[in-house]
């Protein structure tokens, strides 16, 4: 996996404020801790994982995209995906903590997510259809799925 990705650090402003933010692409899941992690991500989730259980699952995954604030290296959004390396990738999580929404960060993770991919057969991703008009502007199209859920078991733990 390569180390970081920067395709330009990226001033933002901050909402309601004249203070611009710089974000910066990683794809080194090594240089974050659990604190780093308090987001707040999952947001609306009933039974969230907790910070541990959020770096947990971004060391597991095979490709890992974050972004982070310069100032406090604090992670404002990640994403993440397995793949066999071969034909075929998922795309599990895409996660902007909401204050940085709208800011072109979540499209930014996508692109850099796909790059890092690299060429492959499939790159699937299951969507509420609300967001299919995200990910349609980004090159994905629409498909179905079925999916099994537990959602005890969504915090990440048995």
């Amino acid at each position: 996996m390569a180390a970081t990705i920067l395709p330009g650090t990226l001033p933002l402003l901050h909402p309601g404020t004249e203070t611009v933010l710089m974000i910066r692409y990683s794809t080194n899941v090594a240089e974050v801790e659990a604190a780093d992690l308090e987001g707040p991500f999952f947001a609306g989730w009933p039974n969230p994982p907790d910070p541990e259980t959020h770096l947990a699952m971004l060391r597991g995954s095979d490709h890992v995209v974050l972004a982070i604030h310069e100032g406090d290296d604090r992670v404002v959004g990640f994403i993440t995906a397995i793949s066999d390396g071969v034909l075929a990738s998922y795309i599990p999580f895409l996660e902007v903590v909401a204050d940085y929404q709208g800011r072109g960060i979540g499209s930014d993770l996508v692109r850099l997510l796909l790059e890092e991919i690299g060429p492959i057969y499939m790159v699937d991703a299951m969507v509420d259809p609300d967001l299919q008009p995200f990910y349609g502007h980004l090159g994905l199209q629409p498909g179905s799925g079925v999916m099994l859920r537990d959602y005890d078991l969504q915090n990440g733990r048995r």
